[in-house]
């Protein structure tokens, strides 16, 4: 179900056209590397009222590609009409008539005209009350009324199941998250071809978690391909000093009700609200972990997220390839519009820095640190082969990770770091390393783009490794 090759994606955002225009982003995707785009549709958005269909954002879209691309769409069942529950946006939610739903998915994959291979039914539906408004059995429902209802349209296109938060691989059995996808992989087998792991966990439990999540299938008695729908790092939960302190203080927030009365200029804010408002109040007394992820931090702590982003970018990737995974999506292109920021939204806390690229105006055309890699990366892995990341044990060097990747048409490719602590690691020096190397000579950069030094000698490359991993080619 997936074509041979590796392509690396990127996520546009949640909600494409449904807060304002629908602007240009294909353009600066593609000049990023990527080579898979990931969009959001709303049911509200296509089919606002009954039997009237309108396709501006869709068309907006469908007009920036060029059929390089592959194409994912994430289709949610939120109206205002048609659904359970009543909502534009967020929670989605089961159709009032199933007819209606089918009919809605068809004339959308049928106005795409085959330029979509991957059709999405909704995204993290354990995720109960936020992304998905019912029950497991109702989401094999849905499932199975939209993979019909593309499968008719479009033989060739692809279902992708929901996405699997992060922590399911490693949820207990009696876990909410393991309970709800016990049923949809034992009853919604037929119903999809791809499986979307999302890793936002630790970078070092992807290989086991992949491992778990292609466990879970064969438990059930088949095992179909994983994909990688979202990903991105770092976040506030990777990290026990920030999440001690946010719980403290927004707790202490919302236990004295600190949510405030209003006046006639400001209005009055809720309890999330306050208890952001509060953590914001507290910020110089908080650890750097946490600090760095909100609005105003110290330069200092800015650079530092932005590098260890980069870093994790890198990780991820490789280390998700090496376990046979052949498509990843990074969350996420850029804000859903010009000049959004909200910092007394717990999400904005553990989200928002993750944007590769920002607005300037109307525009969308400010580059992150993090688009700088992910082109990077993206230049690295052109032409990689089926099966062709490998990760090597390196003797006397447990802590280093070291990947050697086979590209069709291209000289050998290695990429290697130290497994340290994200935060500090950069601190200590680096080690050496060495390795069997089939070239005269070597060349060196990191995933902040910086020249290395790889020195060549009697058949293996010398290298100098930290934390920051490095790509080292012939070229």
């Amino acid at each position: 179900m997936v074509t041979p090759g590796v392509r690396l994606g990127i996520v546009r955002s949640i909600s494409y056209g449904l807060f304002g225009k629908p602007d240009q982003f294909v353009p600066q995707l593609r000049e990023l590397g990527a080579a898979l785009v990931r969009v959001y549709f709303y049911w509200s958005q296509i089919e606002p009222e009954p039997g009237r269909f309108t396709f501006e954002a869709v068309d907006a879209f469908l007009d920036q590609l060029d059929g390089s691309e592959e194409v994912w769409v994430t289709v949610c069942s939120s109206s205002r009409w048609a659904t359970r529950q009543a909502t534009g946006f967020l929670p989605p939610s089961p159709a009032r008539d199933p007819g209606a739903y089918r009919q809605f998915v068809d004339r959308l994959v049928r106005h795409c005209a085959g330029r979509v291979r991957y059709w999405q039914c909704d995204n993290e539906p354990s995720n109960v009350g936020l992304t998905w408004a019912g029950t497991a059995a109702e989401y094999v429902a849905q499932l199975q009324v939209l993979h019909q209802a593309v499968k008719d349209a479009d033989p060739d296109a692809v279902v992708v199941l929901g996405g699997a938060p992060y922590v399911l691989p490693a949820s207990a059995p009696d876990s909410p998250e393991r309970q709800f996808f016990d049923v949809l992989v034992r009853d919604g087998r037929d119903f999809f071809d791809l499986f979307d792991l999302h890793l936002y966990g630790d970078a070092s439990r992807i290989p086991a978690d992949i491992e778990a999540t292609r466990g879970m299938m064969r438990g059930f008695g088949y095992e179909k391909p994983l994909v990688v729908g979202e990903y991105n790092a770092p976040w506030p939960n990777l990290y026990p000093e920030a999440t001690a302190a946010m719980e403290q203080v927004m707790a202490a927030a919302f236990a004295s009700g600190a949510a405030g009365q209003g006046t006639d200029t400001a209005p009055q804010r809720t309890p999330e609200e306050a208890a952001m408002a509060s953590l914001y109040e507290q910020m110089a007394s908080l650890p750097p972990q946490l600090r760095m992820f909100m609005r105003g931090c110290p330069k200092e702590l800015e650079d530092k997220r932005h590098r260890i982003n980069c870093r994790e970018l890198v990780m991820r990737n490789l280390l998700a390839l090496s376990c046979g995974i052949r498509r990843t999506v990074c969350w996420n292109l850029a804000p859903d519009i010009p000049g959004y920021e909200n910092p007394l939204s717990i999400m904005d806390l553990l989200f928002g820095k993750l944007a590769l690229m920002g607005y300037v105006g109307t525009e969308l055309r400010h580059r992150h640190p993090s688009a700088e890699t992910f082109a990077l990366l993206a230049d690295q892995l052109a032409g990689v082969e089926v099966d062709g990341v490998t990760c090597l044990e390196v003797p006397e060097r447990p802590s280093v990770l070291l990947f050697e990747a086979h590209r069709s048409g291209r000289g050998p490719l290695l990429v290697v770091w130290d497994q340290r602590d994200s935060f500090h690691g950069e601190e200590e020096p680096p080690i050496a390393v060495d390795w069997p190397w089939p070239a005269p000579q070597a060349k060196a950069v990191d995933a902040l783009g910086a020249a290395q030094s790889a020195d060549v000698l009697d058949g293996r490359v010398h290298l100098q490794v930290s934390v920051t991993p490095l790509f080292v080619t012939a070229e």
